[in-house]
Order: structure tokens, then sequence, then C-alpha cells
């Protein structure tokens, strides 16, 4: 019989890592969320969009069929292309996150961007902002786009049966289960990121003066420890410091 461990450390990637950096990607990665801008500019705008984001985050609705409604008002006036297209030259880089990347390849941390989002697009988006080659380099765990057969499409999620959708907690709890329990980090900033808010060894949370901030509002409402950033040159030093011994988590989150 095969061992259960083993079968689990062959299934996950860089399951061999002492230390990963999982990352949300849309308002994370990026300064704008993708999401946003579609349903904002392409969707049925910003006020039902922001209604919804708080009906998410006050337990009215679930986040996967609040989504659900945002991406289809996009497909409802623009094909999957079109919507790649605009959100590919539209969406900026976190201007720390390049040395931060640089960082991480230097000393062999693995970042996996768990998001949300639709893979076709995120890795379109990255290729235009760090290069084909850097973005071949970053794993992207996330929801996927599904074509009807009228040739309209919609989001394909990766957790259907999930209020997630893509429930952030099941694509990083198994690296907990690993004998060697590697140090997990993990980056947030909105309401796709709550499941995992409690699923990192060390959450950073990015807050932007007068935004809207939702995964701080929650983290602070369930008391969850978290270290607060604007832009990847914070989390890249503070991920140094843990990772050459200048510093600990437990100290960190004091």
């Amino acid at each position: 019989m095969a061992n259960p461990t083993t079968s689990l450390s062959e299934s996950l990637a860089h399951s061999d890592a002492p230390y990963i950096v999982f990352s949300d990607f849309d308002g994370t990665i990026t300064t704008e969320d993708s999401n946003d801008a579609a349903t904002d500019n392409l969707g049925f705008g910003l006020e039902k969009r922001r209604a919804l984001n708080l009906d998410i985050l006050n337990g009215v609705k679930t986040f996967r069929d609040a989504f659900r409604e945002m991406i289809d008002s996009v497909a409802a006036n623009k094909t999957f292309d079109e919507t790649k297209e605009y959100l590919k030259n539209k969406i900026k880089l976190d201007p720390g996150f390049k040395v931060f990347f640089e960082w991480c390849k230097a000393h062999n941390v693995p970042v996996v961007i768990i998001s949300s989002g639709m893979v076709p697009i995120i890795r379109a988006i990255m290729e235009n902002l760090v290069g084909v080659e850097d973005a071949s380099k970053i794993d992207i765990v996330a929801n996927d786009v599904e074509y009807k057969p009228d040739g309209s499409w919609t989001i394909k999620f990766r957790h259907p049966e999930s209020g997630f959708g893509h429930d952030k907690s099941r694509s990083t709890g198994p690296y907990r289960d690993l004998p060697h329990k590697p140090t997990l980090f993990f980056c947030g900033d909105g309401v796709s990121d709550l499941s995992a808010a409690r699923a990192a060894d060390l959450l950073f949370v990015k807050v932007i003066p007068n935004h809207t901030n939702d995964l701080k509002v929650h983290c602070d409402r369930e008391k969850i420890p978290y270290l607060p950033f604007e832009q990847f040159l914070q989390v890249k030093e503070t991920v140094a410091d843990v990772i050459e011994g200048r510093n600990t988590i437990e100290k960190l989150l004091q």
C-alpha cells in the first residue's frame, strides 16, 4: 500500500521547499484588481460591484455567487478575448514585486499565485508585466474560463461546491500536512482571500490609504494576526529577515 504522505508530497508542487510564498494576484501583486476593473468598466459598473463586495464581507452572499454575477455582466458585453486584451493592457504591477520575485528566485523560494481570477487572464497579464520567461516560473492556482455552446463564456470555478468558488485554504492547506512542515507566507488584500487568512504561518495584508482594504477589515473583526504592507518591498524585507534568521514570526506578530 502506498504511503499517503509520500503520495501527498509527490502530488504537490514545491513539496520539498522549506519556505513558500503564496500570494493573491488581483490588487496584491497588481495595483488594481483586474476583475473589479473588468466589472466596473466592461460590466454592470462600480456601484453594483461594490454593493456585492459588501454583501460578501457581511455574509449576505457567497463570494462564488456574487463573483459569477460580476463576471457574467462582463461576458454579456465582451468576448473573453476582448476582456483579456483589455486587462492585459490596463493592469499594472506592484512597484516592489519584481525586486521581491528576483530575491525569491535567487534564494530558491517558490512564489505561487493563489487567485479567484481566471488562469488565462492572469497568465496574459503576468507575461506582459514580467516577461514570458519569469511568468513561466510562477505557478498559478486559480479558476478557469468555460466556453458555452453558443460561444458565450463564464467563469469555471475550481471548487464549485464551495461558497468561495476557489477555496484558497484548500489550495494551501495540504502544505501544512507535509512531514517537514514548511513555513507558509500568504499575501492578500480582499474578500477573495477570506478563506486563506488563517491558513498561513505569516499573513501579509495589503493596506492602501483611502482604499476599501476588505481583508484588513475582516482580519481586524475576526482578530486574525497579520502584517500590513503597501508594496512588495516590505514583504521582501520581512521574508528575508525570517528566512535568514534575523527575526521570527512569533516576534513579528507580538
